[in-house]
């Protein structure tokens, strides 16, 4: 397949593509890095995205930001920090995507365990992420073509354990072979409007 992967040089995307470009043709996107650019707060760069790559079976996003602050500081713009990049971009890819990708593709976005189990200073965190999910199980009732849409959701990861460790007292982290077999899933299964959780918060 042909596999657009947003975010292929972080934590979890370059383990990601590192497996996935064992079988299927990769590329990767980013605002600064990868084979093309784009930034998912603008939606006409995901559409130059889209024209740039022409035909594609799939995109996986793993890209998106934001903050992470005491609610009581967070202003009303930091919240739409998280709105514009995380939650709307990833919308976003899906509504322009829906245009070109191919029959029986798929879109892979990507949450985390915030949605269902936040930690202090996530108010946006958790809330972006949890209308991703909402979003997919909703998209996922109108797709055409035999696309399929879901979400990879998953708990501290071991590549971020020195990052994020702090955050998460109690979780265990998830292996990063785990976290990787939830994108394929998603990618190379049946599944529709699934929300693929990995975590383990005892």
């Amino acid at each position: 397949m042909k596999i657009i992967i947003v975010g292929g040089h972080g934590s979890i995307g370059r383990r990601v593509v590192d497996v996935l470009a064992k079988k299927h043709d990769i590329i990767t996107a980013s605002r600064s890095k990868g084979n093309v650019n784009v930034d998912l707060v603008d939606i006409e760069s995901i559409r130059e995205l889209y024209e740039t790559v022409g035909d594609f079976d799939a995109v996986i996003c793993i890209a998106g930001e934001a903050k992470w602050a005491p609610m009581k500081e967070m202003k009303e713009g930091d919240y739409y920090v998280g709105i514009r990049s995380k939650l709307m971009g990833q919308v976003n890819l899906v509504r322009v995507g829906m245009e070109y990708i191919k029959p029986n593709g798929s879109f892979t976005l990507t949450t985390g365990i915030l949605a269902d189990h936040p930690v202090d200073l996530t108010t946006s965190a958790a809330m972006v992420n949890g209308g991703i999910h909402s979003f997919v199980r909703a998209a996922a009732l109108e797709m055409t073509n035999g696309v399929r849409i879901n979400a990879v959701s998953s708990g501290l990861v071991e590549d971020a354990i020195e990052k994020y460790q702090d955050h998460f007292p109690g979780h265990n982290a998830i292996p990063m072979r785990k976290v990787v077999n939830g994108y394929i899933r998603s990618l190379e299964g049946k599944n529709n409007g699934d929300i693929i959780r990995m975590y383990d918060n005892c």
